[in-house]
């Protein structure tokens, strides 16, 4: 990704994801009754459900509404049984996408997501295709104009892998998946605050499109973000002016 543009991108995205607020107490409350239903209801001993949770009250989920989807994973509430699965293909210009999904059909979901990729100019492909070219791992992005050597140092003492810094002068911070939380708030308590922070598949490489290429891979993966059973879509894309 071209540095000049890294920040302006992460506030489109962060633009972006706060305009979709109307699905992601449902993407949400799918997480942690699966989360739940995989590894317990005590978030002190399930990372994935604590995770899930924490994310759940950013958004100022009621805590009756989390109670119930953790209760629903544990088998104390009827509710819907999910299944996991993931989707990957080509977007425009060759960029990897991939598409996790909660779903209780897969053949629903499946034919949704291939018509999303062919109705968009994508491609569907096979399991295993580009998620070798993702990370999964927590990122924290910092502001340009941050104190890189003191955030380095409060970042490494918390337990982060990286600390990289973009030609704009935004930071990135990547932690282990599941520190994500605590290294977050270590970072919180030593006065830095993350613009953006979250638990990723993050591209090993990225495609930079711009124009008519970054448009139409907007609407691909604005498609593929629209479907019900969608909870995720990652792509290696970074989408210039």
């Amino acid at each position: 990704m071209a540095g000049h543009s890294k920040w302006a991108n992460i506030q489109h995205r962060k633009g972006r994801q706060d305009a979709k607020r109307g699905q992601i107490f449902t993407r949400l409350i799918k997480e942690i009754t699966v989360a739940a239903k995989q590894g317990g209801g005590d978030p002190g001993m399930n990372p994935r459900l604590r995770l899930a949770i924490d994310k759940a009250k950013a958004e100022s989920m009621p805590k009756d509404n989390i109670e119930n989807a953790i209760k629903r994973g544990t088998g104390q509430l009827e509710g819907v049984d999910y299944i996991e699965t993931r989707y990957e293909g080509y977007g425009i210009g060759g960029a990897a996408v991939m598409v996790d999904c909660l779903t209780d059909n897969k053949t629903r979901t499946v034919a949704d997501v291939r018509h999303a990729f062919s109705k968009y100019g994508g491609n569907m492909g096979t399991d295993g295709c580009v998620s070798f070219q993702f990370r999964h791992c927590g990122y924290l992005v910092f502001a340009p104009g941050t104190d890189e050597d003191a955030l380095m140092e409060a970042a490494l003492e918390a337990g982060a892998e990286d600390v990289l810094t973009a030609e704009d002068g935004s930071i990135e911070v990547i932690t282990p998946p599941y520190e994500f939380i605590g290294i977050k708030e270590a970072l919180e308590a030593a006065g830095f605050k993350a613009e953006l922070g979250e638990v990723t598949m993050k591209p090993q490489a990225e495609t930079d499109l711009s124009g008519e290429d970054a448009l139409k891979m907007q609407k691909l993966l604005d498609a593929l973000e629209s479907l019900d059973d969608v909870q995720d879509v990652y792509t290696t894309a970074v989408l210039n002016d």
